[in-house]
């Protein structure tokens, strides 16, 4: 029997067991596997990794393992300068836009609310989540580690919170949203963006009350739907402000 150590840093921990979290440990294999097989049977997504080192030296998904390997296992490097080593994960999308699974449509609404561009369908299936994800440049937003490990995945993320403002927060840091953030641009229902509209073309679609106290509307290009900044609106600034706090 072969004997491999491996260490992961910073948040790829938070795919292990807690014995196994922020120090070395055996991992006992035979054969001849590939590192990215080894690490995945961890229970880590390769999507999650951007380098990797075996016995100090840089390597790709297709490096064999061999016996007393020492294996450094890291995330996105947000701070430091690596470019002198093999990087794993394609280059970070021009356009940040998403592809959340079936069980995460609450946090649809708030992504769209602060105008990332959000394909959802609850009906969908995690093979043509997959195929959307890779065809159209969307990173996948999913709780399944499973459906990471697809090797047709070329960007994704677990989603650590259960609940969907946390869940906002954590990929908003993740994915530094901060600085491209658009309240209020897109529609809740569809995703698609919206644009403004004269009151007169849209008065025989408004409620009396409505006509006489707002003066400004947006419509939907792909549903439709007519915004205005009503009592809904102050309440959604609110909760837009909490969430940035």
């Amino acid at each position: 029997m072969k004997v491999a150590w491996f260490r992961f840093y910073e948040e790829l921990n938070d795919f292990l067991p807690s014995a196994k979290r922020k120090q070395s440990f055996p991992f006992t294999f035979t054969g001849n596997p590939s590192v990215k097989d080894m690490i995945e049977s961890l229970g880590v997504p390769h999507v999650e990794i951007d380098m990797i080192l075996v016995n100090g030296v840089s390597v790709d998904f297709n490096y064999k393992i061999s016996d007393k390997d020492l294996v450094s296992v890291y995330p996105v490097f947000e701070s430091f300068d690596i470019s002198d080593v093999t990087h794993l994960r394609n280059k970070p999308l021009r356009e940040t836009k998403f592809i959340p699974d079936v069980h995460l449509g609450r946090l649809v609404k708030f992504l769209r609310l602060f105008g990332f561009d959000t394909y959802y369908d609850k009906n969908i299936s995690d093979n043509e989540i997959i195929s959307i994800s890779v065809a159209h440049k969307r990173i996948i937003l999913t709780r399944d580690k499973g459906l990471l490990k697809n090797k047709r995945v070329t960007h994704g993320y677990w989603v650590r919170s259960t609940d969907p403002v946390a869940q906002f927060k954590e990929i908003s840091g993740r994915f530094d949203l901060k600085s491209s953030l658009k309240p209020f641009t897109r529609c809740l229902e569809c995703n698609c963006i919206l644009e403004d509209v004269d009151k007169e073309k849209i008065s025989d679609l408004l409620l009396p009350k409505t006509i006489k106290y707002y003066r400004e509307f947006k419509k939907c290009k792909g549903c439709d739907r007519i915004y205005w900044e009503g009592s809904h609106y102050e309440k959604m600034k609110k909760q837009i402000k909490r969430m940035l706090e």
